[in-house]
């Protein structure tokens, strides 16, 4: 089970396909919440996937009490908490699987059998070799990019679905450069200025472009904004920009799976993106390349842009040491745009 972030479960499906390796004929099943579940839904390893409802207070104690009787009248073998949180330790546990994996935690380790110690948080590794530690006590080899990589399948509603959207919107046959603008904290955000600076930058270039501006939802807003904003900048070319609806997770990964590159901060739709051949550019601010670039196939381009090593940096996202998030605010849109360009230009 992984619960939590979108970035996180993605990072967790390469184990799903070493899991199905070694285990070729066991029963795999899933514990996640709604908001990510969408990675894993229609993963081809995976014989099934329970949601956690989303609920607090009492209703959610019946609700895990629940997911917990279901596991443990299934008879599962082994439970791997791929979390570490009281919530997925207590479902671990309530599971009754003779062999439950964990990280070592104070107060949470007694409710498993096998426990893996937990990397810092800040170390230079990456998230999906963090997790893969718990792997260990099944005997379970190292992860290779090439041949582990993250996955989240095809949703063919949502090719219909995308494809529509851009015959409306007029993109038609296209080359789209997909623009996340968002991110889950203020250390991950571009400024608005940089990715209207950066969308001229790219239109100028190449007029039949279309610049996809996608955001999550609580910053629908904010998006709204940097494309009114490019437009401006771009006078007669501002049909380069076309307006978009809110896109769902497997929208996303559709769209970007069609794109010609993806532009975006350390954050879930990054990772989404991994999940397909397109070529990536992350901005990346507080963390490092080593722990957060796309895991996949090594062939497949990508570029890093970030400020290079700071006294700050790493942090843990808490507190702006220095006050101005320079560490991802000083990264100027001529960078991007030149790593941009490249990738473009790859065969």
């Amino acid at each position: 089970m992984r619960l939590r972030l979108i970035g996180d479960v993605v990072f967790t499906t390469p184990l799903i396909g070493a899991l199905r390796r070694r285990f070729p004929d066991a029963r795999l099943t899933y514990v996640v919440e709604p908001a990510a579940a969408p990675v894993v839904r229609r993963n081809p390893h995976l014989d099934d996937v329970i949601e956690l409802p989303m609920t607090s207070g009492f209703a959610r104690l019946a609700g895990d009490a629940q997911v917990a009787r279901r596991l443990a009248a299934s008879r599962v073998d082994i439970a791997l908490d791929l979390h570490g949180g009281p919530r997925s330790a207590w479902l671990t546990w309530g599971s009754r699987a003779p062999m439950r994996v964990g990280y070592a935690i104070t107060g949470r380790s007694w409710m498993y059998t096998h426990v893996v110690p937990r990397p810092a948080g800040l170390t230079a590794r990456h998230s999906v070799e963090n997790q893969w530690d718990l792997l260990e006590p099944l005997g379970i080899a190292a992860p290779d990019p090439a041949r582990d990589p993250v996955i989240m399948a095809d949703d063919p509603d949502a090719v219909v679905r995308v494809q529509t959207l851009l015959d409306e919107t007029g993109i038609g046959t296209r080359p789209v450069v997909v623009l996340h603008v968002s991110a889950g904290n203020p250390f991950r955000r571009w400024p608005p200025e940089a990715f209207e600076a950066l969308i001229e930058r790219l239109v100028r270039r190449d007029p039949e472009r279309r610049i996809v501006i996608t955001s999550g939802p609580s910053e629908a807003a904010a998006a709204r904004v940097i494309a009114s904003g490019a437009r401006a900048r771009l006078g007669a070319l501002a049909a380069a920009v076309p307006p978009m609806r809110e896109l769902d997770l497997p929208e996303l990964r559709t769209l970007v799976a069609r794109a010609a590159l993806y532009i975006g901060g350390d954050s879930g739709p990054l990772h989404i993106a991994a999940t397909t051949r397109t070529p990536i550019v992350a901005l990346l601010g507080p963390t490092l390349p080593e722990r957060s670039m796309p895991w996949r196939d090594p062939a497949i381009p990508s570029a890093a842009v970030d400020m290079g090593a700071l006294p700050c940096r790493p942090c843990h996202q808490r507190t702006c040491e220095p006050g101005d998030f320079r560490c991802l605010t000083a990264i100027t849109p001529e960078r991007v745009a030149e790593a941009a360009e490249r990738l473009l230009s790859a065969p």
